[in-house]
């Protein structure tokens, strides 16, 4: 069989073969409207929502708002000692991405110093943690998904300068599915 003939029999075939498929779908799509779609949004470098979050200067770039709930993505600046403890999410899975600096990171027990190019993957029920390390600040971006999570850090960033209620960043945290151990 020559290819033009091939191409015209099998494109026919394939689309009767789906023609079904598509009218269900359009019918289903009626029925079961979902959420409003995602719009496009681009964020220029030092653009976004800065939040200190405990000492760690996150600049958000996305949040569930933008994007029908499916990532929250940030940009964080942070000094060396700073990170966060062993903890467990419950809701979101997260990647951490370093781009300047190094961070040693924890995941499922297993610890690494991440320096700029490289990420990590830490999946829920997982306990991880993180801190910056070396002399000079670590850059990281950050994306969970699903979003959600940016609504306790706006919350976190809103304690008065010093030393944390640790008590009260516990329960804060908690009302987001995260425990630390």
């Amino acid at each position: 069989m020559d290819r033009k003939k091939f191409i015209k029999t099998s494109g026919a075939g394939l689309g009767l073969a789906l023609l079904p498929g598509l009218i269900q779908g359009q019918n289903s799509t009626t029925k079961n409207k979902g959420p409003e779609p995602a719009l496009p949004k681009i964020v220029k470098g030092s653009d976004g929502m800065v939040l200190n979050v405990l000492g760690d200067i996150q600049t958000h770039k996305f949040s569930g708002a933008d994007n029908g709930n499916q990532i929250a993505e940030w940009v964080s600046n942070v000094s060396p000692g700073v990170g966060i403890p062993p903890h467990i999410h419950t809701r979101e899975d997260e990647i951490f991405r370093v781009i300047e600096g190094e961070v040693e990171i924890m995941v499922g027990g297993k610890t690494t110093v991440l320096k700029a190019g490289d990420s990590a993957f830490a999946p829920r029920d997982v306990p991880h943690a993180w801190k910056v390390v070396g002399t000079e600040k670590a850059k990281m971006i950050a994306t969970a998904f699903p979003a959600g999570i940016e609504h306790m850090f706006v919350e976190l960033a809103a304690f008065p300068e010093g030393p944390p209620d640790f008590a009260k960043v516990a329960e804060i945290c908690a009302k987001q599915g995260i425990s630390f151990i």
